[in-house]
């Protein structure tokens, strides 16, 4: 009896370590198709009202997932500039940056340009939080920095005026998440993730979607059946499914292993795009993309840490 209690437990743990490789598969090519998927709604759709239309479709799904939760969609009180901060700085404005990026960016160099995120965190949790930089993290950042402009020059841009303006935009919109996440766990680790996504992304959405009725001027007419698809696939696969399936492994993996979903995305998403726009991937960029990642990687385990030392 014994024997095959065990067997038994041993077969249940194989089956959630299966079930929780799979799904941290699933984050990482449903973050890494993201890109494609924001190339493809802004060929018949402007930025801003793109990012609109996907928040909207997104937010009644995340409305429907706090229900189930019995969580509240409410900031607390005292935490109303926290909130608008959320709500702009980490929805409205860097998805805006995005979609605006990805009008003059491949959709590949866009995923790449914004796995340097976790970078960005770095510095600011030094600045904000005073946590320690490693020697071997700014090392990390150079690898990954330097990396990230070879790529950039291999891949032909010119950096005109719209490529330029539109890489910018991307680093921006990095520069902005990493802001948030590192007030948010400051300011915010209190607030569920749920509580934390539903109203502001209600909110931006809407607020995006009449910032485009305004300032874009939208024929909703025009739209094709591709950015529609994207969009629709943008709002409820890549921001829901991605966002409840990542809630779900943050109880199972530790942080720093969940983390690298970041560093295995844009993998998929250079990928995809090189498939999709029918470019072939040259051996120098592949090689420079080994390198972004690994420098972005160590900046994530700092060698210093891992052998103990000071």
């Amino acid at each position: 009896m014994s024997i095959q209690i065990l067997t038994s437990g041993n077969q249940q743990v194989r089956l959630a370590g299966l079930v929780t490789t799979v799904l941290f598969l699933v984050v990482c090519i449903s973050w890494g198709t993201t890109w494609l998927g924001i190339k493809i709604a802004v060929e018949s759709v402007p930025p801003l009202t793109a990012a609109g239309l996907r928040f909207l479709i997104a937010f009644p799904l995340f409305l429907l997932f706090a229900h189930l939760r019995r969580e509240s969609i409410f900031f607390p009180r005292q935490q109303l500039a926290f909130f608008i901060f959320v709500t702009l700085g980490y929805f409205s404005v860097p998805y805006y940056l995005l979609n605006y990026g990805e009008q003059y960016v491949a959709s590949g160099l866009t995923a790449l340009l914004f796995s340097s995120m976790p970078v960005f965190i770095l510095i600011f949790s030094a600045i904000f939080l005073k946590e320690r930089v490693f020697v071997s993290q700014a090392l990390g950042i150079a690898i990954g920095f330097s990396s990230l402009f070879m790529i950039i020059r291999s891949q032909g841009l010119h950096l005109d005026y719209s490529e330029l303006f539109g890489v910018l935009a991307i680093l921006l919109a990095a520069i902005l998440h990493a802001l948030s996440y590192v007030i948010t766990k400051k300011l915010g680790a209190n607030i569920s993730v749920i509580t934390f996504n539903t109203l502001p992304i209600g909110i931006a959405g809407l607020g995006l979607f009449v910032a485009g009725l305004l300032v874009e001027h939208p024929n909703l007419s025009t739209i094709t059946v591709r950015s529609w698809t994207a969009l629709t696939y943008l709002g409820l696969v890549a921001s829901v499914g991605g966002f409840i399936v990542y809630f779900f492994l943050l109880k199972r993996l530790s942080p720093v292993v969940l983390s690298f979903v970041f560093i295995i995305f844009p993998v998929f998403a250079v990928v995809i795009s090189a498939w999709y726009e029918g470019v072939a991937i040259s051996r120098e960029l592949v090689g420079f993309i080994v390198l972004l990642l690994t420098g972005f990687a160590i900046t994530k385990l700092p060698i210093e840490k891992l052998l103990g030392r000071r």
